[in-house]
């Protein structure tokens, strides 16, 4: 019913920028936030940010990462700045989003895009 479409990964240096973009396409009702885990294998997913009905960020991002969104296109954006090697991960964006009036949420993921910081 909606799809979320990631890209912007790739390769950086340390101390440099990536923009992430999510986007979401279908039968869209009303997307209530949307927002960016990470994973790295071996540790726990990790919330990095979050954009609803307030804006969120892990503490390991605070002050370097910027989340936000564009309603007229159904798009969020994650602008990383100072880049560390422990930034380093496979970013998931993700989507909460409502049917129809009343309806609980549901929760649809991007395919997944990969981050490395690396000198």
């Amino acid at each position: 019913q909606v799809q979320l479409a990631e890209s912007g990964g790739g390769l950086v240096q340390p101390g440099g920028s990536l923009r992430l973009s999510c986007q979401a396409s279908g039968r869209i009702y009303a997307i209530v936030a949307m927002g960016w885990y990470r994973q790295v294998p071996g540790k726990q997913r990790e919330l990095v940010a979050f954009s609803g009905d307030s804006i969120r960020y892990s503490d390991s991002v605070k002050g370097r990462f910027t989340i936000s969104r564009d309603g007229a296109k159904n798009t969020a954006y994650l602008q990383m700045e100072a880049l560390n090697v422990e930034d380093t991960a496979v970013y998931y964006c993700y989507a909460d989003h409502k049917p129809y009036a009343g309806s609980g949420v549901i929760k649809y993921w991007g395919q997944g895009t990969q981050v490395t910081v690396s000198s």
